[in-house]
């Protein structure tokens, strides 16, 4: 799946002459956590967050809207525009790369939402990690009733087909399969959705069949060695 099909495409703007006080407006009215800044042509040249608004706010004004804030003399001088606080080595990436690609950025990055641009640096949209989780939930099939087992298999070609026969003769749909690395080098544990909630026999014919069923609720990601 593409970023361009998951991201947000009516994306909330704000130029680089902005001031922050309005900036922070902007994201307490529309309740968002990230604002592009873009040139009137469309091209990024930022990005500002909420984290970035309260670190250059004195906690004193943060109540105060931006309409207001130039009441005072004290405030005038606190004006400062987007373009001296927004973050410009941004992390970007492209409409065409794809959903795996973005959330490895995210998560590598410690970034909670991406800027999507095309090849002239222009704005096409953003995806955050509450987009990156509305794809996955689509694409594992997750928000339908469902039972999730956890099928512990030796590295060997054929396991994995011996798994979704033995679903799919029980007439039993399967919303997604997603296999994972394990301790042991040999094996791998295969997660099964199945769309269902009596698993009762299949559970018992994969034991039949030599496979071991481990506890879904019990799998710690964290325990398992590194990626290379």
């Amino acid at each position: 799946m593409f970023v361009n099909r998951s991201m947000t495409k009516k994306v909330i703007t704000i130029g680089p002459d902005t001031d922050i006080f309005s900036a922070r407006d902007l994201m307490e009215k529309h309740h968002i956590r990230h604002l592009p800044v873009v040139r009137e042509d469309g091209c990024l040249v930022g990005m500002i967050t909420d984290r970035d608004l309260r670190s250059v706010i004195p906690y004193e004004f943060s109540s105060i809207s931006g309409k207001d804030h130039r009441k005072t003399s004290e405030q005038e001088g606190l004006a400062r525009k987007i373009e001296d606080v927004m973050t410009t080595h941004l992390i970007k990436i492209s409409p065409l790369d794809t959903i795996q690609d973005a959330l490895l950025l995210i998560q590598r990055s410690k970034v909670g939402a991406l800027p999507v641009v095309d090849d002239q640096n222009k704005l096409q949209g953003i995806i955050s990690v509450r987009d990156l989780l509305r794809a996955f939930i689509n694409v594992l099939g997750i928000g339908e009733p469902g039972t999730l087992l956890c099928i512990l298999v030796e590295e060997k070609v054929g396991q994995l087909k011996k798994i979704v026969d033995a679903v799919t003769e029980d007439g039993i749909s399967l919303g997604s399969v997603l296999v994972a690395r394990y301790w042991d080098e040999k094996k791998r544990a295969v997660f099964c959705y199945l769309l269902t909630l009596n698993v009762r026999d299949i559970k018992k014919k994969l034991v039949d069949l030599g496979f071991d069923l481990l506890d879904p609720m019990q799998w710690y990601m964290d325990q398992l060695p590194e990626p290379d």
